[in-house]
């Protein structure tokens, strides 16, 4: 976003800055884990999460007992109690629930690595399940997504009658105006979905192993709604994901490289919405992903230079592309310039992103997958390694409350 237009609105300049070092280098991913990620899982989202917890478990070497947190979203369809009880869980610390949807992919990180740090918890497992192709879908008016966010979102009641009812229709109307302004082309565009298609292709865990696409095939694609055309859209999909946080001191005696925070943000800003933000003086970017981006370049003391692979949040190309422009790695209306061809994006590139195929070729799990794949590149075991890994950047979705992670070795 343009920073006079953020300066003005947020005046970051006379905020002081907060001191999160309690969290800077003090906690670690240690553990991840994930179910087979499909279109149709044929369970509920009870038996998919504890799946995903105990692969995340032993991935970090530990037992059931050891867990005393769990951090999730509002969205979950599965209560707590029942979640330990089917572990076997002893007794839960802390617990917390994020809203926000996909935005607040790294918010949870965040939370948790909090409470780590300040001794509410000693373990504190992340997780996320849905059935998000096979269940819940938007548009049908009978998904539970849609109830809780017309719950916490009244706006939404002044659109929905009128048919506005996906994420795709409210992303597409800043998306639109962004492709105008910096006369961003579709052909550009194409190249996000190329790219990260590649990489699922060397990645079999991604529900679009084994299904290539060309540049070509992304321009025949249908349109679903202008200017996203199908390639441009995230794969809906059932599954669930997980992993655990925990101290680095604890970490030392676990079994796998640790992760560890570097620096974490969040950001809900003025005029903010759930992907409506139309009401803004520019809407051609995007405001919280450029402020919880400043944040985590403060507190880590880094920029964007310094990150060497990045997994950014990509419900749909532009949202993916427009963040390339918000957190630093090109100017502000050369996104489209900048994928051209794929090559700035792909493992040798300037930015490697999304390298087990994002949420448009991997799965849409709200970015847990996102997390995990950042996590993979920082100890080394990607399927589509980066070489020398230090840094490694995980975020939220795009026009939301969003947040995000850097994590190094």
């Amino acid at each position: 976003m343009l920073q006079e237009y953020v300066d003005r609105k947020f005046r970051t300049d006379n905020r002081p800055p907060v001191d999160i070092n309690l969290i800077k280098d003090k906690v670690a991913i240690v553990g991840v884990g994930q179910t087979k990620y499909t279109r149709d899982s044929g369970r509920d989202e009870l038996d998919l999460a504890c799946e995903a917890i105990k692969a995340a478990v032993d991935d970090a070497g530990l037992k059931m007992e050891d867990i005393d947190g769990f951090d999730t979203f509002t969205l979950d369809r599965l209560a707590l109690p029942m979640l330990i009880n089917s572990l076997g869980v002893p007794n839960v610390k802390f617990s917390g629930e994020i809203s926000g949807g996909g935005g607040a992919g790294c918010s949870v990180a965040m939370h948790a690595a909090a409470a780590v740090a300040t001794g509410q918890a000693n373990y504190v497992c992340v997780y996320r399940a849905l059935n998000e192709a096979s269940g819940q879908r938007y548009g049908r008016g009978d998904s539970y997504a849609e109830y809780m966010l017309t719950a916490f979102t009244p706006h939404y009641g002044y659109q929905w009658p009128f048919g506005f009812v996906t994420p795709l229709g409210w992303a597409g109307v800043w998306g639109k105006r962004w492709m105008y302004e910096f006369n961003i082309t579709r052909e550009q565009l194409g190249w996000w979905a190329v790219v990260l298609r590649e990489y699922a292709q060397n990645n079999p865990d991604a529900i679009y192993y084994g299904r290539p696409i060309t540049h070509d095939d992304y321009m025949e694609s249908p349109m679903i709604v202008d200017p996203l055309k199908l390639h441009d859209c995230c794969v809906d999909t059932d599954g669930a994901a997980a992993y655990i946080i925990t101290t680095v001191e604890r970490a030392r005696d676990l079994k796998q490289i640790p992760a560890i925070i570097l620096s974490a943000s969040q950001s809900s800003p003025i005029e903010q919405e759930i992907q409506t933000v139309y009401n803004r003086p520019i809407i051609s970017g995007l405001v919280e992903t450029w402020y919880h981006g400043q944040e985590l370049y403060r507190v880590a003391e880094v920029d964007a230079k310094d990150i060497s692979v990045a997994q950014l949040y990509d419900p749909y190309s532009i949202g993916g592309v427009l963040q390339l422009e918000e957190l630093g790695f090109c100017e502000r209306g050369e996104g489209g310039k900048f994928i051209e061809g794929g090559d700035n994006i792909r493992i040798d590139g300037k930015i490697p992103c999304n390298t087990s195929g994002g949420l448009l070729s991997e799965a849409y799990l709200h970015g847990w997958n996102l997390v995990i794949e950042g996590v993979r590149q920082i100890r080394g075991t990607s399927h589509n390694q980066v070489k020398d890994v230090e840094l490694s950047m995980v975020t939220g979705g795009p026009g939301v409350p969003s947040s995000g992670i850097i994590l190094r070795r």
